[in-house]
């Protein structure tokens, strides 16, 4: 698929998801103000007979590589993963960068909710209102994605949005207002599907097809080890400094990241983005 239409596609599947985020909350708790649980139990029962019914409809040939017989385990996968993403500099640029990333952001990711309480209260709405304009951010940058396309170089897109996150979470850190911080929270999920997008797009193009899968069960191991570590050492010192104070520092730390992949310049970074720095 050529690259563009490889980008349209993804922002597009960037736009649902926090669409589905979002609204999904609001109709379940709209279904529970004027129906049973029971009754909303029954919806899966539905969605699993229409998921039943598009399985016997739809005939979609299988991969070459699905229809053969797999002799290896979960293991050699992840070894062969390892073993491709250390051969390419590029890939493994970009996931030296994903795991300074992923541990710079677990403030904001766990500890949003900590700071809201602590200092604007604990009342349940704020909480959800944390979370909404979040989702409602990212829908926005899904659709300026969708019209934009980022640069031509996806790292340089990864890493505008890296930087564009440093300034944000850094305002929520300073903010004083729950009215400012909700306006901040929402410009922070803007970025969101410009670093997602980009990243699944370059792995799309730079990943052989035999070897994609491999690759991002690589990255979602990263980010499932990167963020509980986090955690281990964010958490107490949570109850040591005040949220705002370590929010501050992580997110300005952010920015290091994100200059570094926005003006690499190294060669095999500089073909994998596929174009000349605009």
């Amino acid at each position: 698929m050529p690259t563009d239409r490889l980008i349209r596609v993804n922002s597009l599947n960037g736009t649902i998801q926090p669409f589905i985020m979002l609204t999904a909350p609001v109709v379940s708790g709209a279904l529970l103000s004027f129906s049973r649980l029971e009754a909303i139990f029954f919806i899966d029962v539905v969605t699993a007979a229409l998921a039943v019914v598009l399985l016997l409809v739809l005939q979609v040939p299988p991969h070459q590589k699905a229809a053969a017989a797999q002799n290896t385990g979960y293991l050699d996968d992840l070894k062969a993963g390892l073993a491709y993403i250390g051969g390419n500099r590029a890939i493994k640029t970009l996931f030296v960068f994903f795991a300074f990333v992923f541990f710079l952001a677990t403030p904001v990711i766990f500890l949003t909710p900590l700071l809201v309480t602590r200092s604007f209260g604990e009342e349940v709405w704020r909480l959800t209102a944390n979370e909404v304009t979040f989702f409602a951010g990212s829908i926005l940058g899904g659709v300026i994605m969708t019209a934009w396309g980022g640069f031509k170089n996806h790292f340089r897109t990864i890493g505008l949005s890296c930087i564009l996150w440093a300034v944000l979470f850094v305002g929520l850190g300073l903010s004083r207002h729950f009215g400012l911080y909700l306006a901040i929270m929402f410009l922070s999920g803007i970025p969101m599907p410009m670093f997602n997008v980009p990243t699944t797009t370059l792995l799309q193009e730079m990943v052989d097809p035999d070897m994609q899968g491999r690759v991002f069960g690589v990255m979602q191991l990263i980010m499932n080890t990167i963020l509980p570590v986090g955690m281990l050492l964010f958490g107490p010192i949570a109850d040591v400094i005040t949220v705002e104070i370590l929010l501050v520092l992580s997110s300005a730390l952010m920015a290091v990241p994100g200059l570094w992949i926005f003006f690499n310049r190294q060669p095999g970074v500089a073909r994998a983005g596929l174009a000349s720095a605009d």
